[in-house]
């Protein structure tokens, strides 16, 4: 099942189904009005949505236009980032000149959850001097998970997959992380790609608790990067149980696995540019030559499925002047 959210009167927008092909949608109904809504009554609403995929399986449905989505889930209780791609972790101390970060448990930060931008919005931000970035990578939705649930357990919680790009301010991440705080300042909102799916939807793409597609980026029309989800060091299922361990996980949370990264970058490239600038600084033994985002410059996002189809749509955006 793939679920998008049209933009509407309501900011949490109105939740349909799409057809498989993405040309076509049906509304969930009024007992169901958005995303949240859905999450909440997830098991309750499982015949409701059978009946929608068998009717746009026969080729029922409105036109649809990924142009009139929001985020499929534009705002929610909780967002929850990992950093679950150790090839990212060791290149950002590289480049932050920071000491490893001895852990035995996965990495997370709470994040802004109470708006993530819709795939095709532009993304109004005050200073190019603030060294915008982009960070391409999956997450999944869950319901409600109740504390202590392990491992094992946490993947019959994982309702919905996504796909996020998750703006950072790099010239303020260092500065923040220092205090030993988290992060305000150089996490604004994040981005979604129109559908949110079933694990099922993704067929073998689907493994282990992780996304094994490649995320295509393109800069400004340049392929900047295809990492493949696969190379996850814990699986989603584990990043759910870390965060539900002193504590419920309220349905409709958000957990992302960090930047997807791989270890042989030299061949398909990054899901950012800080990962670009530590390679840089690394190989040419001096500073690094990339430069960030500038105001106007454009970002696309395409997780390509095992077929050569696109699951989650595309994300398309312009980074402008707030």
């Amino acid at each position: 099942m793939r679920l998008a959210t049209l933009k509407s009167s309501s900011a949490d927008g109105q939740l349909v189904a799409v057809s498989r092909d993405g040309s076509r949608y049906l509304a969930i109904g009024h007992d169901t009005p958005n995303m949240l809504a859905a999450i909440e009554r997830w098991d309750s609403i499982g015949s409701v949505l059978a009946q929608l995929g068998d009717r746009l399986d026969q080729g029922e449905g409105e036109p649809f236009d990924a142009s009139n989505c929001a985020a499929p889930l534009p705002r929610s209780w909780q967002w929850l980032d990992g950093s679950a791609f150790s090839t990212h972790g060791e290149l950002m101390q590289i480049a932050f000149g920071l000491d490893p970060i001895e852990s035995e448990k996965p990495l997370m930060y709470q994040g802004m959850s109470d708006r993530f931008h819709g795939p095709t919005d532009n993304v109004p931000l005050p200073s190019m001097e603030h060294g915008i970035d982009f960070e391409g990578e999956f997450g999944v939705i869950v319901d409600h998970v109740p504390m202590g649930t392990s491992a094992a357990d946490a993947m019959k919680h994982i309702k919905l997959i996504v796909q996020i790009n998750d703006w950072s301010l790099r010239a303020i991440a260092p500065v923040e992380m220092k205090t030993g705080f988290g992060w305000v300042q150089a996490k604004p909102a994040c981005s979604m790609a129109p559908f949110a799916v079933t694990p099922d939807e993704l067929g073998e793409g689907w493994k282990n608790g992780r996304v094994c597609l490649d995320l295509e980026i393109d800069w400004n029309g340049d392929r900047f990067g295809a990492a493949n989800g696969r190379q996850m060091d814990v699986g989603f299922h584990d990043l759910v149980a870390h965060a539900a361990y002193t504590r419920d996980l309220v349905a409709g949370t958000v957990i992302g696995s960090g930047t997807v990264s791989n270890a042989n970058y030299a061949e398909v490239g990054s899901s950012c540019i800080s990962e670009i600038r530590a390679i840089e600084m690394i190989r040419d033994k001096g500073p690094a030559s990339t430069p960030f985002m500038v105001f106007g410059d454009t970002i696309r996002m395409e997780g390509r499925g095992l077929n050569g189809g696109s699951p989650f749509g595309v994300i398309e955006q312009r980074v402008v002047e707030a």
